[in-house]
């Protein structure tokens, strides 16, 4: 598996390790049970590192970081 920088993981996670590996756990399982890859992987790619890939480019988020995210745009937006 590559590398995948923790500082850009955790966010996405609501900032609990725990919640990260258990995201990406899941989306993992997904995707070796065919699910569509959200981001370009090759072929060879492990799951894994393909699931970490989505969450650090935002395909895949916790509902309540995602609700969370959404409320501050709207926030912004009536400024």
């Amino acid at each position: 598996m590559i590398y995948q920088p923790v500082e850009k993981l955790l966010p996405r996670s609501g900032f609990s390790s725990y919640k990260l590996i258990a995201m990406a756990f899941k989306r993992s399982q997904e995707l070796a049970n065919g699910s569509p890859k959200l981001v370009e992987a090759s072929a060879v790619e492990k799951v894994t590192t393909t699931a970490f890939r989505e969450i650090i480019a935002g395909k895949v988020m916790l509902k309540e970081v995602a609700d969370a995210a959404a409320a501050l745009v709207k926030k912004a937006k009536k400024k």
